[in-house]
């Protein structure tokens, strides 16, 4: 399964970069937004996402 993943605007909240990850490397972008505190938005993926 593939997860699209948005960072988000520390001051807005609005998405700012996005990429198209496999699950296994979910966990690994996570643990390193959470070290310096950056705000996510993880959806699963749509089958025309690239």
């Amino acid at each position: 399964m593939r997860f699209e993943i948005m960072r988000l605007d520390d001051v807005d909240g609005t998405p700012v970069d996005t990429t198209v990850v496999d699950a296994a490397s979910v966990n690994q972008i996570v643990q390193q937004a959470a070290a310096i505190g950056q705000r996510l938005w993880i959806r699963p993926a749509s089958s025309n996402a690239s």
